[in-house]
């Protein structure tokens, strides 16, 4: 795989196309040293980006938590990103929005920096191995936990969260696995390191955990819509580890990882059933479909 470093083309970097590798960020930046950046991921397909309105908002969102003022209006990094994957010729890849504080302070007030905005996209195929997509991944239970919705802007898409899916995630890999369960502050489920997820039980119903300390996906949203139009029960819920022995199915929803399987967390082991098919196979067929809105 080429270093996302040594890539050719342009980026979208603070309101003009630069080449690829002149897209430069110093060493002393505020976002770098002190977590203040927020970011988001799409998907393009067929050379348009699923959802990319929601995605925008959402950047938007995360920023005025973060204390951000992007210096853009939500309408102009829509076009921006068009524009980028144009630019690009990206039929099916990733776009990766991201706003940081600049260089011009260095402590944690950060009162006086500068806002940089930069959108890059890429091709880009599954998150998971397509073998793992059909099989099903493994995850096992992560150490860490999804800190208190008082502790952290958790309702955001900021980097400085990510810290603790990075290592957890690591250490699923050395592990065997191929991602990790994360509980809440509770001891609760809560999510994977980077998606949402549901259960299926014996009676063909899903259940969710609420989204009160985490992240509530945009592609989450969209399944649990996509489930209800086919009269599938969707309970979001508080959900102990010690219930995953009575549900039969298990799936990860994200924009990277779209709908994938889970074959087992830890010792719980889950079928790959014809409801969770069918749901990728619904969620596919509406992501392609969007491209003619």
């Amino acid at each position: 795989m080429i270093p996302y470093d040594k890539r050719s083309g342009k980026i979208w970097y603070n309101g003009k196309l630069v080449d690829w590798s002149d897209v430069k960020v110093h060493v002393l930046s505020h976002g770098l040293h002190y977590a203040s950046c927020v970011f988001e991921g799409e998907r393009v397909y067929d050379g348009f980006i699923f959802k990319l309105e929601e995605h925008t908002s959402r950047l938007f969102h995360s920023a005025k938590r973060m204390g951000i003022e992007i210096p853009y209006s939500e309408d102009e990094i829509n076009v921006a990103s068009k524009k980028i994957i144009a630019t690009q010729k990206v039929e099916n890849g990733y776009v990766r929005p991201v706003v940081w504080r600049g260089s011009e302070m260095m402590a944690i007030s950060a009162q006086q920096t500068k806002i940089h905005v930069a959108i890059a996209t890429w091709e880009w195929g599954s998150y998971f191995d397509p073998k793992l997509k059909v099989e099903g991944i493994k995850l096992n239970i992560s150490n860490w936990r999804r800190p208190a919705p008082n502790t952290i802007p958790w309702d955001t898409k900021a980097s400085g969260l990510y810290m603790i899916c990075t290592l957890s995630k690591h250490e699923a890999e050395k592990q065997g696995y191929t991602d990790s369960l994360m509980l809440d502050h509770e001891g609760n489920v809560a999510e994977a390191t980077g998606a949402n997820i549901f259960f299926k039980d014996k009676n063909g119903d899903l259940h969710t955990p609420i989204p009160d300390s985490f992240l509530d996906g945009i592609t989450r949203r969209t399944v649990i819509g996509i489930a209800k139009s086919k009269n599938i029960k969707v309970y979001e819920r508080k959900i102990n580890p010690s219930e995953l022995s009575n549900f039969e199915g298990c799936f990860l929803t994200g924009t990277a990882a779209e709908v994938t399987p889970v074959s087992c967390i830890a010792e719980h082991q889950f079928k790959v059933c014809e409801m969770i098919i069918d749901l990728n196979e619904s969620y596919l067929a509406l992501v392609k479909k969007k491209k003619a809105a």
